[in-house]
């Protein structure tokens, strides 16, 4: 990814934890706004940072293990979400990286009820958090591939709910943990649903679409996505220190 640095700011660190999930419209948005970025791979076997002062945020995206897992690269990851949050260094979590956000901040990770795979409804809660963050948005569609979810960490607001998943986004200061993911384009639904077949086929339900379901009408389904998606990045960026 190319990363173009401007009036001194210190990029933002993007972890990517496999390879079809990287950052996609979130990249789109920085570069935008002539934000730098360094993508740091760690499907590729990079090293997590121990220090999170070389950033002015952090961006842990989605992958299909589990934040409980034993991963050497999960431990540190979790060590440098607490350096960041103690340095008041923004950090932004994408489904797994929410939940990582979630274990960093005391809080558990466990299996959702359900599988909630494919494009849903979610729930903007009534609270002065969730209006900060989303304004007068009360509701709309996102995509979503998870099986586990996180609890609220202390000190922590619940700011977006569905109705397979009431755990869908918290905030905590600076930081914004989201599970749905808003950051999708095209090419990366049509991926996922091509690459998920099996795993679609073995939770088929309710709160599972089919492949061919989750693809349709999909310019225009991530076309209404993109703004909400940068609200939220918008309110994030605020956090980060101009250097």
């Amino acid at each position: 990814m190319a990363a173009i640095r401007t009036h001194g700011m210190k990029p933002v660190a993007i972890f990517r934890h496999s390879p079809g999930e990287g950052p996609g419209h979130f990249a789109t948005f920085l570069e935008r706004h002539s934000i730098a970025s360094r993508l740091i791979a760690v499907d590729r076997g990079e090293s997590v940072p121990t220090d999170s002062t070389a950033f002015g945020g952090l961006c842990f995206m989605g992958g299909p293990m589990s934040a409980n897992d034993p991963a050497p690269w999960i431990e540190r990851s979790l060590a440098l979400i607490c350096d960041a949050d103690r340095r008041g260094i923004p950090v932004l979590g994408h489904c797994l990286g929410a939940q990582l956000m979630a274990r960093a901040f005391g809080a558990q990770v466990a299996r959702n009820p359900v599988r909630e795979i494919g494009w849903d409804e979610v729930r903007v809660l009534p609270n002065g958090a969730a209006r900060e963050w989303f304004g007068d948005i009360d509701r709309f569609e996102a995509f979503h591939w998870h099986g586990e979810t996180f609890a609220i960490p202390e000190g922590a607001t619940r700011i977006l709910e569905s109705a397979w998943c009431p755990n869908q986004a918290f905030v905590r200061g600076p930081h914004l943990a989201v599970q749905c993911h808003v950051e999708m384009t095209p090419a990366m639904v049509r991926l996922w649903s091509r690459e998920g077949a099996a795993e679609i086929a073995a939770h088929a339900g309710a709160s599972v679409q089919t492949a061919e379901r989750m693809c349709e009408d999909l310019e225009r389904r991530t076309r209404a996505l993109n703004p909400i998606a940068d609200r939220l990045y918008a309110r994030w960026i605020r956090g980060i220190d101009p250097g």
